[in-house]
């Protein structure tokens, strides 16, 4: 089953079995985004986000690394990772959990992360791959990636972990999109080809979500 969209005013408007994808936006009430998280996440299939969004959804549901007050730089991996994880752990579909949520795209400047619970989702790397393919298109304006007007920042090596023993990742040109899992959770990373004079921006989180879930395979579980 290919993942699809259809816009609604209200998540009880949505028929059983569709799965649901919902793009955080910025926002500054920490107590609507802790009752977000607890509300809203288990009604969800999907959750599309940013590092700011990212960063400030720990910090009001007291998640990892919740004590940092802001990103020094490039988001590090190990602690996207790390709050990825506990986000599908704490407020994911588990047996003992009532919830749709399995999947979430991570995308900041000069990498993705699409994390997915084992066994509700498949075709991971093409569709990470391709949320970022459209991210340096799109903000470029081109159609395909001349690679004249873009540059590769990720970082060339990074811990997949800092609450737990994770293992150093170095990152092979030939082989960009890596994987490793996690307790019944996958994660798929993958840098991104960054815009060096950019001239679409707008709606970008938007269209690289998009992207992913275009090509992405949901398994029903209902």
């Amino acid at each position: 089953v290919v993942a699809s969209c259809t816009v609604v005013t209200s998540i009880s408007d949505i028929p059983t079995g569709i799965p649901v994808h919902l793009e955080l936006a910025s926002m500054t009430n920490r107590e609507l985004m802790s009752s977000i998280v607890h509300q809203v996440f288990p009604a969800v299939t999907s959750l599309g986000l940013n590092e700011q969004e990212l960063l400030f959804l720990t910090q009001s549901a007291s998640g990892p690394h919740s004590s940092l007050s802001s990103w020094n730089g490039v988001p590090d991996v190990g602690m996207v990772s790390d709050i990825l994880f506990w986000i599908l752990k704490e407020h994911g579909r588990s047996k003992s959990r009532a919830s749709d949520l399995t999947r979430i795209h991570f995308h900041t400047l000069v990498y993705h992360i699409l994390a997915t619970v084992d066994g509700h989702w498949a075709n991971q790397l093409a569709a990470v791959a391709a949320g970022a393919r459209v991210a340096g298109t799109q903000a470029c304006a081109t159609e395909t990636i001349d690679t004249s007007r873009v540059s590769l920042r990720a970082p060339q090596e990074f811990m997949t972990s800092h609450s737990e023993a994770g293992s150093r990742i170095v990152l092979n040109p030939n082989k960009p999109v890596v994987e490793w899992h996690r307790e019944g959770i996958s994660f798929h990373f993958t840098p991104v080809l960054v815009c060096k004079d950019p001239i679409r921006t707008v709606g970008l989180g938007d269209a690289i979500s998009a992207e992913g879930l275009f090509y992405s395979e949901v398994h029903p579980h209902y």
